[in-house]
C-alpha cells in the first residue's frame, strides 16, 4: 500500500468529520504560508506543500476524537504540522542539505539566512496559532515538546560520529527527536476534544512509542532505500556521523564495521558501501523487529480506552501505516 493508499485507509475509516478537519488543516496551512509576504510565500509554502502525509495533525484531529473537529482542533493540527516543518527547515540548515523528499530545500535554494528565516517564521506561527485556542495546556505541552526537539537536536550533534554510541542513547535520541511531537500531537488532540487526563496520558503513550517506531524505521531506510523512494542518496546519515540503530547493531554483530571511523566515509559511493556492509550483519531486521515492538506497544495503550469505533480503528490504522511504509 503507498502513501496515498494509506491516507486514504485512515480517511475511510475516520469518516468525513476526518477528512474534512485534514482539509481545514491544509487550508489554514496554504493561508498562513502565503499572507507574509513574496518571499515567505515562496519558501513556507514550498516547505508546507512538501509535507507528505501529515501523520502528526491526523492525530491530533484523532486524538480529538470529535465526529465533527471544531476550530481548536484544527489550529492544533496546523500547529503541530508547523512545528515539524520548522525543525526540517532548520535541520536542513544545519545538515547544509540540497534535498528534501526529493526538493531542493530552502537552504539550498535562498542560503542559509532566508532558511533560518524561514524556520523562525514556521516556528513563530505555530504557536500563534496554539495561542488562538485559550488552552494554556495545549501551549505548555506544545512548548515542552520543542525543548525537546532542540534537546534531541543538541544530542544528536554531540554523538555525531562517534563510536561509543549505545542503544539507550540513541532510543532517548528518537524519544526527544521524534516521539516527543508524535506524543505532544495526541495530547494537543485529546485536551482540545475534552478526553480528560487518563485518556490523554494513555494516547500520548501511544505517540511516543508510534514517534519511536517512525524514527527506527526512517533510520533503516537511510541504510536500504533507493534515492527514487527517499529522495536521497543511502547513507546520507552516515556521510553527516550520525549514529543510528542499524549502525549501532551492526557494530555489535561485525568487528569490521565497529573499527570503521565514520570520518573516513567521504563520498556517496562510501556511504553506499558501509549500508552494504550493515545490511549484511542482520542489523537492518533487528532494527525492523524493534521498531515493530514500538508498534505493538503503541497500539496496547489503546486497549483501554473508551474510544469510539472509528477513532480506534483509524488510529490503528496510523500506526499500521507506519510500518507499511517500509515494507
Amino acid at each position: 500500500m503507498n502513501a496515498a493508499e494509506q491516507l486514504g485507509a485512515v480517511l475511510a475509516a475516520g469518516g468525513p468529520g476526518l477528512a474534512a478537519g485534514l482539509r481545514l488543516t491544509e487550508e489554514r496551512l496554504e493561508a498562513i504560508a502565503s499572507g507574509h509576504g513574496q518571499d515567505l510565500t515562496t519558501h513556507a509554502g514550498g516547505t508546507l506543500a512538501a509535507g507528505g502525509k501529515r501523520l502528526r495533525p491526523l492525530l491530533v484531529l484523532l486524538g480529538g476524537g470529535r465526529a465533527e473537529p471544531g476550530a481548536g482542533l484544527v489550529a492544533a493540527a496546523a500547529a503541530v504540522e508547523l512545528l515539524h516543518m520548522a525543525t526540517l527547515v532548520h535541520d536542513d540548515v544545519l545538515d547544509q542539505a540540497s534535498l528534501r523528499r526529493g526538493m531542493p530545500t530552502v537552504f539550498a535554494v535562498a542560503g542559509r539566512p532566508a532558511a533560518t528565516a524561514t524556520g523562525d517564521f514556521l516556528f513563530s506561527r505555530a504557536f500563534a496559532e496554539l495561542a488562538a485556542t485559550d488552552s494554556t495546556s495545549a501551549v505548555r505541552a506544545l512548548s515542552a515538546a520543542s525543548s525537546a526537539l532542540a534537546r534531541g537536536e543538541l544530542m544528536q550533534r554531540a554523538d555525531a560520529w562517534s563510536d561509543d554510541v549505545g542503544v539507550e542513547r540513541y532510543l532517548d535520541r528518537c524519544a526527544l527527536k521524534t516521539g516527543s511531537l508524535f506524543a505532544a500531537a495526541c495530547r494537543l488532540g485529546a485536551d482540545l476534544g475534552d478526553r480528560g487526563e487518563p485518556a490523554a496520558a494513555a494516547l500520548a503513550d501511544f505517540g511516543h512509542h508510534l514517534g519511536l517506531a517512525f524514527q527506527i524505521l526512517d533510520d533503516v531506510l537511510d541504510v536500504s532505500g533507493p534515492v527514487e523512494r527517499t529522495g536521497k542518496h543511502r547513507g546520507t546519515d552516515l556521510l553527516d556521523g550520525t549514529v543510528t540503530l542499524p549502525l549501532i547493531l551492526a557494530r555489535a554483530r561485525d568487528r569490521a564495521i565497529g573499527r570503521v571511523d565514520l570520518r573516513s566515509i567521504a563520498d556517496p559511493g562510501g556511504a553506499e558501501a558501509l549500508c552494504e556492509h550493515i545490511a549484511a550483519s542482520g542489523a537492518l531486521d533487528e532494527s525492523r523487529a524493534q521498531a515493530l515492538e514500538h508498534v505493538a506497544t503503541a497500539k496496547r495503550e489503546l486497549s483501554g480506552l473508551d474510544l469510539e469505533p472509528w477513532q480506534r480503528d483509524a488510529l490503528e490504522l496510523v500506526a499500521d501505516s507506519v510500518v507499511e511504509r517500509y515494507a
